[in-house]
């Protein structure tokens, strides 16, 4: 690449492009489980098969990123994602289809962490803390207007053709491959000694509560919002998959805000507390989805955009800041394998949980849990200078 701006516009796309993996699909769940003859409880299936392979996978590519660079692990990660994503719109079973994703999840995660990695290569202190929100303000926007794309076309065409867009990452693969070309590889000696000093980086306090509390809300962002939260506008509200798919997107204009704001809160106060704040921002919200009516719970969703908007980039920041560049791959990839449990976790756990208890008796319990693990966090200030300082 020969200036930054050539690099964010790729950045961009490439986040783009990894966020497709789940957020296309959450709207469209019940149809395509519906149509394949299973229980709509099964949502949390379809969901979590696209996130399971990133839990050892994501790991595994950061080290290779880190050993041989980033263009050369990010090319084979695109146009995997981009085929087996084609190939599943033409499953005709559902263990065909949980295939085809878990196949597909082998190349979704590498991308959104080696974007995050190209914006550290980069840039230095509040720029890339500006361009991480940035990037973060693509997720957002992403993961709210991916839904009403994906129930728009199942309403439209069909569930099957949701899955052409699948196409987009194999586009991204060709910019990447035409244009990516001052790549940074590092020669990093023998295997052994850069796992050991990985490891090393990765047990540092702070970057492990970073790593354990991003499990931790990525279990309930895609165990609640995006798995949980369809089923019970479907079952409670009655609400079809464009209107899903509209109650979903309404956090993108605040969690957007927000993240484009992250650098000039970091200014301000220490990355630690906007962490710990918006774990009982999350907390909150959830238990209010759980009771409220429709419309406090599209009120309540845009609050809940304000704390994704300021937690997951500050998260992503903290955990990468210390990391030497010759391991910082890894050690954000360690993160995202870290948030790919939480991923596969929480859909799987709402779908056993819907097995005994209704859809809003979930969302208020799981909150509340948040809530004491929040509690539990912020007590051993791990992620704060002991001065309380910023």
């Amino acid at each position: 690449m020969k200036n930054r701006h050539s690099v964010k516009l790729l950045v961009f796309a490439i986040t783009a492009s990894g966020l497709l993996n789940n957020s296309l699909l959450v709207s469209s769940a019940p149809e395509i489980l519906r149509e394949l003859g299973h229980p709509v409880s099964r949502a949390g299936l379809v969901i979590a098969a696209g996130s399971l392979p990133g839990i050892i996978v994501a790991p595994a590519i950061g080290f290779l990123a880190d050993r041989y660079g980033r263009r050369r692990v990010l090319l084979p990660c695109l146009v995997i994602f981009g085929l087996f994503g084609l190939a599943a719109g033409f499953s005709p079973t559902l263990g065909w289809l949980i295939a085809a994703r878990i196949a597909q999840g082998v190349g979704a995660a590498g991308l959104v962490n080696l974007a995050v990695v190209l914006i550290f290569d980069y840039w230095d202190g509040l720029d890339r803390v500006a361009l991480i929100g940035q990037n973060s303000a693509v997720v957002t926007v992403a993961v709210a207007t991916y839904p009403v794309l994906g129930g728009g076309i199942t309403d439209l065409f069909g569930w099957r053709w949701v899955f052409a867009s699948f196409a987009i990452p194999l586009m991204v693969a060709g910019l990447v491959g035409l244009h990516l070309v001052s790549d940074r590889p590092v020669h990093l000696g023998k295997v052994g000694d850069q796992v050991r000093a990985a490891l090393e980086e990765i047990r540092r306090p702070a970057t492990v509560t970073v790593i354990v509390l991003g499990s931790v809300v990525f279990l309930l962002i895609f165990g609640l919002f995006l798995s949980l939260l369809p089923i019970h506008l479907d079952q409670k509200f009655g609400l079809g998959p464009t209107q899903r798919g509209l109650v979903a997107a309404v956090p993108a204009v605040s969690s957007t805000v927000s993240a484009l704001l992250v650098a000039r809160a970091r200014a301000r106060v220490h990355g630690g507390w906007l962490v710990y704040t918006g774990m009982f921002v999350f907390a909150g919200t959830f238990v209010a989805m759980g009771v409220a009516s429709l419309w406090v719970l599209v009120a309540v969703a845009a609050v809940y955009g304000l704390a994704e908007g300021l937690t997951i980039p500050t998260m992503q920041d903290l955990v990468a800041d210390e990391a030497p560049e010759h391991l910082r791959a890894v050690v954000l990839a360690a993160w995202v394998g870290a948030a790919r449990v939480g991923q596969t976790v929480g859909p799987i756990g709402v779908t056993l949980a819907l097995g005994y208890w209704s859809t809003g008796t979930v969302l208020t319990f799981s909150g509340l849990a948040l809530l004491i693990v929040s509690i539990a966090a912020t007590l051993t200030r791990t992620l704060v200078p002991r001065s309380g300082g910023g």
